[in-house]
């Protein structure tokens, strides 16, 4: 088996957890660690840079912004460790030593499975953009300027709204950008595009969940007035007025090694579902749903 090691090497946890993988892995596996990370844990193992890490899966340490910024990079399955803030994406708490040996233990063991979930590919004016792990959102670029967008399906324009921006979120990106602007919380297992009015001049537009076969696109209507397109909030591109974005289901999908089925679980703690979470249940993210080993 072969494990490659990326994180975020300006968090000192990241770069502890990544040296304490490599010792955990030992000689059970063969281990590469992306260059950036391998320049600042002090590792002797093969490097090389992600792009280029060749794998069964990946090891991934650091925040949500982490893991988006590494997807936009590798297919690799990534098994998501947090040590940032949020950890939306995280499998594992990477505070808990524990449960993070643990986890390296699973991985090297094979008790695990791999979660596949939908990401967005789009483009702007026929040039294609990276794919999206959580949203695609088309802006105004200057502060407090509403702009007129024009949305459509499958081609055809189905309405116009005045806002600060449109959100194309994933089901994934239903918990991020999507959800600060009073968008649905989507189960994963549910695919569709959520679009989302970002700051809109009538305060009672609404989320619409379109069906993940269909594309969707987002017009900016007067071509004086130029915007900005963002991608998981790791690139972001201006834009002339009157340039359209397209967005569809991509063919590439994000893997991600998982111990349980815990969307849910996941979830609580963070105080957005709308639901009461004091629940007193002991049962945590990192408690696999598989069985033990034999």
């Amino acid at each position: 088996m072969r494990i490659g090691i990326a994180g975020n090497p300006g968090k000192p946890l990241a770069v502890e957890l990544a040296r304490r993988a490599v010792e955990r892995i030992g000689d059970r596996a063969e281990v590469v660690v992306a260059s950036d990370m391998a320049a600042v844990a002090g590792t002797d193992r093969p490097h090389a840079p992600l792009e280029a890490i060749a794998a069964d899966a990946l090891v991934a340490i650091g925040g949500d912004g982490t893991f988006l910024w590494t997807l936009q990079r590798t297919e690799l399955p990534l098994l998501p460790i947090n040590a940032g803030t949020m950890g939306f994406l995280a499998e594992v708490d990477g505070s808990r030593l524990a449960a993070f040996d643990g986890a390296i233990d699973r991985l090297l063991t094979g008790r695990y499975f791999v979660e596949a979930r939908m990401r967005l590919a789009s483009q702007l004016s026929g040039t294609s953009l990276p794919d999206a792990m959580n949203e695609i959102v088309v802006h105004t670029s200057q502060v407090a300027k509403m702009r007129l967008f024009e949305i459509g399906v499958d081609g055809r324009a189905v309405g116009r709204l005045r806002a600060d921006g449109v959100i194309l979120a994933t089901p994934t990106g239903s918990t991020s950008y999507s959800l600060s602007a009073l968008g649905p919380i989507v189960d994963p297992a549910v695919e569709g595009i959520v679009v989302s009015a970002l700051a809109p001049f009538q305060a009672t537009q609404r989320a619409v969940l379109v069906d993940p076969l269909r594309t969707v696109s987002v017009r900016l209507v007067h071509p004086e007035k130029e915007g900005v397109v963002v991608v998981d909030g790791q690139t972001e591109q201006h834009i002339p007025g009157g340039s359209t974005v397209v967005a569809y289901r991509s063919p590439r999908r994000a893997r991600f090694v998982r111990f349980g089925s815990g969307f849910f679980r996941r979830l609580q703690g963070k105080k957005i579902l709308p639901w009461s979470e004091e629940l007193g249940d002991t049962e945590t993210t990192d408690d696999a749903d598989l069985p033990p080993p034999t």
